[in-house]
Parts: C-alpha cells; sequence; structure tokens
C-alpha cells in the first residue's frame, strides 16, 4: 500500500470509528489534522477565492484550468502542484492521489466535472448553482446519494450564523407565521439580453477551448465575448441573474422554512431575450402550499434593479419603515404576521434586523438550536472528510440539489412565460410538454453523461 493510499484509508477508517463526529489524533497530532491532497478544478475568478479558502492546513497538489493565463496567479502561489489543462487527463492519471475536489468553472461543466469525481469517490465542492440544468441538477443529487460520497455546494450563505439564527427565530415564532419573503439584486452584471454581438477571434495558446465548450451542443467559435466572464448570460453556459445569485440568496428560505416539494411560480416584468441571451431583468413569485406547521408561503424575486431604493419599477418589500435604505446590489427580507426579519445583503452575512425593533429583546431569549458552520463551504467539506464535523449542509442531495431546481424552474417560467406548476418528484411542469427540451440539454458528440 503506497503512503497517500495508506493515509486516506486511515482517514476513511477513522472517519468510521468515531461516528463522523470526531477525528483521532493519535496519528496527526492534536494541533495538526491529515493536510488533504486537493484537485482544484478552476483557478481564476471564483476558483481563486475557492483555492485560497481551502488551503489552510492542506496540499493545493492539483491545478486544472483550460485556460493557462486564468491559472496563472494559482501556479506562481502553488508552485508544487501538478498542472493540468484537461480534467478528465487529470483523473486518469492522478486519482489515487486526490482526497478532495473543488469545482469552480463556467455552469455548463459543473455536472461532467462533479459526476467524475463522485464516481471515483472522491468527496466535491461545486461552485453554484449545482447545475445550469434540471436534469443533471437531479442526477448529481442521485449520484452522490447512491456513492455515497460527501459533497458541498459553493453557495457561503448555507454556512453563515445568520442563517442558522433565521432558522432558530422563524421556528420559535419570533415574527408570528411567515407570509411572504422577498429577494432583490443588481444582477445582470455582465451582457444579457438580445443582440450581443459575438465576434470570433483566434483561440489563444493557453487556451484549451474545445473542453471549455465541452457538454454544449451548440459549436461556438472562441470570442472575448463569451470568456473569461460574460458566460453567464447565455442559456447554454450560464443560467442568468437568477441561476447566478438565486442560489446565495434563496437558501435561507428554503433552508428555514424546508420549501422542499412541490410549488408554482409565475414570472413578470420579463425584459426581452431571446434563445441564446437571458434577459436584463425579470421577476417571479413562487408560491408554496402550507407544509407541516408552516402556512403558505409567497416568495418573491427582482433581478437587474439598478438601485431599489430609487428604482421606480422595483417593488419595496411591505413592512419596511420608508427610512430604511436597501443595499443596491441585493437584500432580504421575511415577512411575519408580528414582524419582519430583514438581512441587508445575499447571504444572511451581515446582522439581521427586526421590526418592529422591540422583538430584539425576545430574540435574545432564543436559544441555540442548530449547529454554526466552521469557516465556508470547503472548510466545512473538509471536516466532514476528516470526521471533525457533520455532513455539509449544503450537500446535493438534502439541499444543494433541490435549492437549484428551485431557481431554476424560475426559469422555465421565464423562458416559457407561463406558469410552472412544478411537479418535483417526476421533475416537470404538469401539463406542459414543451418544458421537456429545457429540462434536459443536448449534449455535443463525445459528452454524452455517463451514469454509471
Amino acid at each position: 500500500m503506497n503512503p497517500s493510499t495508506s493515509r486516506r484509508h486511515f482517514l476513511k477508517s477513522a472517519t468510521a470509528l468515531t461516528g463522523g463526529l470526531f477525528a483521532p489524533n493519535l496519528l496527526f497530532g492534536k494541533e495538526a489534522p491529515a493536510a488533504l491532497n486537493v484537485a482544484a478544478i478552476g483557478c481564476g475568478g471564483k476558483g481563486r477565492s475557492d483555492i485560497s479558502e481551502i488551503a489552510p492546513g492542506n496540499r493545493i497538489a492539483f491545478l486544472c484550468d483550460v485556460d493557462r493565463t486564468k491559472a496563472g496567479e494559482a501556479m506562481e502561489k502553488f508552485p508544487d502542484a501538478r498542472f493540468f489543462s484537461d480534467y478528465r487527463e487529470m483523473f486518469a492519471e492522478v486519482a489515487d492521489k486526490i482526497d478532495v475536489v473543488t469545482v469552480s468553472t463556467p455552469d455548463h461543466m459543473h455536472f461532467p466535472i462533479a459526476m467524475e469525481a463522485i464516481r471515483l469517490g472522491k468527496p466535491v465542492m461545486v461552485q453554484k448553482p449545482l447545475s445550469n440544468n434540471l436534469w443533471e441538477t437531479r442526477a448529481l443529487a442521485n449520484y452522490a446519494k447512491e456513492k455515497g460520497v460527501l459533497t458541498v455546494m459553493g453557495n457561503q450563505g448555507a454556512t453563515m450564523q445568520g442563517t442558522r439564527l433565521l432558522r432558530e427565530w422563524i421556528e420559535a415564532g419570533l415574527i408570528g407565521e411567515v407570509k411572504e419573503v422577498h429577494y432583490w439584486t443588481n444582477r445582470p452584471i455582465w451582457p444579457q439580453g438580445p443582440g450581443i454581438a459575438l465576434p470570433p477571434a483566434p483561440v489563444p495558446d493557453t487556451l484549451n477551448w474545445d473542453v471549455w465548450q465541452g457538454t454544449v451542443a451548440t459549436d461556438r467559435p472562441y470570442s472575448t465575448a463569451i470568456h473569461p466572464f460574460a458566460w453567464r448570460g447565455f442559456w447554454d453556459y450560464g443560467c442568468g441573474a437568477l441561476g447566478d445569485i438565486g442560489c446565495h440568496c434563496m437558501n435561507s428560505a428554503f433552508w428555514a422554512l424546508d420549501l422542499k416539494g412541490d410549488f408554482i411560480v409565475e414570472a413578470s416584468k420579463v425584459s426581452e431575450f431571446d434563445d441564446t441571451f437571458a434577459p436584463k431583468r425579470s421577476s417571479l413569485v413562487y408560491h408554496f402550499p402550507a407544509k407541516g406547521k408552516r402556512a403558505a408561503v409567497k416568495v418573491f424575486w427582482q433581478d437587474g434593479v439598478a438601485d431599489p431604493n430609487t428604482d421606480k419599477d422595483f417593488v419595496r418589500p411591505p413592512g419596511l419603515p420608508a427610512d430604511v435604505k436597501l443595499n443596491p446590489q441585493f437584500g432580504q427580507v421575511f415577512i411575519g404576521s408580528e414582524g419582519i426579519i430583514f438581512f441587508n445583503d445575499a447571504y444572511c452575512s451581515t446582522a439581521p434586523v427586526l421590526f418592529p425593533e422591540s422583538l430584539m429583546e425576545k430574540a435574545r431569549s432564543i436559544p441555540k438550536v442548530f449547529e454554526r458552520v466552521k469557516g465556508g463551504p470547503t472548510r466545512e467539506l473538509c471536516l466532514a472528510i476528516r470526521g471533525e464535523g457533520p455532513k455539509p449542509v449544503s450537500n446535493f442531495e438534502d439541499q444543494a440539489g433541490p435549492l437549484t431546481e428551485m431557481v431554476l424552474a424560475g426559469n422555465l417560467a421565464v423562458r416559457l412565460d407561463k406558469k410552472i406548476d412544478w411537479d418535483t418528484r417526476n421533475l416537470n411542469a404538469r401539463g406542459l410538454s414543451e418544458v421537456e427540451s429545457l429540462i434536459k440539454r443536448q449534449y455535443r458528440n463525445g459528452w454524452e453523461p455517463k451514469l454509471t
């Protein structure tokens, strides 16, 4: 047995012996937990911060990015890491040396990379959204459950103390019966809407454009209007403003109010779009039926809001005092029968504000119920791998998958301009056969999904 295999075997055995609660110290020492070999796929942009988050206490052993230029900073910072431009080659050559994988690529490539990591039994963090496609999202959640692999999505709000505080307050009845939740964002902050030019350009020597396009059946020539950042506005590569920030914002309501299950979603105030690009602006309302002790609740979403304090088309959440200034980037408001909980950010990372303020005294007496998470999603995942913490909250099967499905179903309402009566069990919209082509993508030859 080689040293890396021996170390991984010990990690797994230690977790089993301790019931996944605490890591043993007999080998590593109390102050020196085992460093995990990290394979970071996607090194620029969000990948840069994901690598920085997971690096402390671990070993950045492998870096993978289709764009060597974008990976340059990570390569300089971690000179001992072996570099690949194709994740398939990386897994084929060094899978036995990998302990954990991070996936920080454009949305359309989350699925094939994560599926391969799970197939190989590698714990994996995938940036939000879990996928930009409903069928792929469900397949990832099911596959992770089948293989018993530890997973987490990179929606850092799921690890924030404010998220746990929110649920504790709601379950304690602090604001009474929650009737409405409101979210807004200034996204998109990249080009969206029809008529965007895509001038072809020579593919840089440092870019593997074939692997960048990956699964997408539409064969587009390289353009700086696509890579490295503007891909978010494409239905093929991203999923617009809703898909980008929705898994951050809506995580709070999804977890605190247990929104799993069927719902209806309707779109309005949708600006012009086409089959290539998502719209610059849209509004949605989700209708969730009563569930258990929770009453029926509506979730409102507004994107493309330049500034909620001055935008004449923005619908201000009811009940907020007129002098409360709203964050121009994003925010969230929970409206109950007896009060309001207000976070002026997307992640529940700021201190929650209560209206009326007199509720604060009652809030102080509400006991802690939910465990606080140490660090962000990648740190949470590493703790679970070592047996020092529970399964991450936003794991694929329990949270990340169903949350992403809720968000992406909103895009169905936008694209079809129809009410979506979402059938969660069957991954379909009742009575709308035209959704089928939007639920599962067409795959480029050679990139068809492998489910075994």
